[in-house]
């Protein structure tokens, strides 16, 4: 039993890079073949309209939210089936979709970025068709694997990583593509009344940063307590105030600045009010928590309100106090994701 129990945990981690190989080289081929049709008698730019750039974004991102979704429905065995549902990982088509949409815009940001940096790299330069099919090829693949293996061992400590990397890829491709150089003397939400791709960028990275908040007030508070009626009643709450918190957050990009001026600075004050009330209410909600973590929180709050303060005696300008608010409050989730993972095994 014991030798067939061991092999098991062998075989099923190759099974499954078997299966994750197995999916790159079928986006590989795919976007190889698609790409001839594409490039077929054409010299490519590397970045821009109608380069190899774009074209690798947006194979990239497809195959990166095809990847994500086939390996989360793929059927699961054994052990790691059992892990999965210990971990409350039961998926929603809305958690499957706002994961899949961010690991697609990570990709499609990521290879954007890459492409920016290689244009500025070798300027003038442009690729010849054949060389363009396999590097766009490789690009699809790469976005492939890398989406599947992280959907399949999927857990809160990696979701924490997930939305760290998309909104700093997001926010920092927001910056980066700003038509107007001097849009941080206005405030954070000047990214998002452009006419160009950074307001594009900006307002889809606060709607599906929302949406993926949102999930994590099913599948991040999963592991925590629940074993009276008080803890799911006290586990219902938190899981609300994140919900309430993702909401908001994703109303901050649907509404923009300039045409929702009173609605928009609505959502965004009632964000950092529901930020409080979950840092305040978490000791009494999940006193398991660790004492450093909650006072830690506490700290946070505390600095965003000095920061409010300074603004109002015009120490600060706006953006200042929206930087380092939204990178206060979004730390906190991804480090609560890291705490409240452990919690029920204390």
């Amino acid at each position: 039993m014991t030798a067939a129990v061991s092999g098991s945990r062998v075989r099923r981690p190759l099974d499954e890079e078997s299966f994750a190989l197995t999916f790159g080289a079928f986006a590989f081929a795919g976007s190889a073949i698609v790409a001839v049709f594409v490039f077929w008698g054409r010299e490519l730019p590397i970045d821009g309209r109608r380069s190899l750039g774009e074209f690798a974004a947006i194979a990239g991102a497809v195959a990166a939210a095809a990847g994500f979704a086939t390996a989360r429905l793929r059927p699961r065995r054994g052990r790691q089936a059992e892990a999965v549902v210990a971990e409350g990982a039961r998926y929603w088509w809305f958690d499957l979709v706002a994961l899949s949409a961010a690991y697609a815009v990570i990709a499609l940001l990521g290879w954007i970025g890459v492409a920016t940096i290689l244009d500025h790299s070798f300027v003038g330069a442009t690729v010849f068709a054949s060389p363009a099919v396999v590097l766009a090829a490789a690009s699809t693949a790469l976005s492939a694997y890398l989406a599947f293996v992280s959907g399949a061992n999927l857990t809160p400590r990696h979701l924490s990583l997930v939305l760290a990397v998309f909104l700093v890829v997001g926010m920092v491709t927001a910056m980066l593509s700003a038509t107007d150089p001097q849009w941080w003397q206005m405030n954070l939400s000047a990214l998002g009344i452009t006419h160009d791709i950074s307001s594009l960028t900006f307002n889809l990275t606060l709607i599906v940063s929302g949406v993926i908040v949102t999930t994590i007030a099913r599948f991040g508070t999963a592991t925590l307590p629940s074993g009276t009626v008080a803890e799911r009643r006290h586990r219902g709450i938190v899981r609300a105030l994140f919900v309430l918190l993702g909401t908001l957050l994703a109303c901050v990009g649907v509404f923009p600045v300039d045409r929702f001026f009173l609605l928009h600075n609505t959502v965004a004050t009632g964000m950092c009010v529901a930020f409080a009330a979950l840092v305040i209410g978490l000791p009494w909600l999940i006193p398991s928590m660790p004492k450093v973590f909650i006072a830690l929180g506490f700290v946070y709050v505390g600095v965003i309100v000095i920061l409010a303060a300074l603004f109002a005696a015009a120490i600060y300008n706006l953006t200042a106090v929206e930087l380092v608010s939204a990178l206060l409050i979004f730390s906190w989730i991804i480090l609560f994701l890291r705490n409240a993972h452990p919690v029920v095994r204390e």
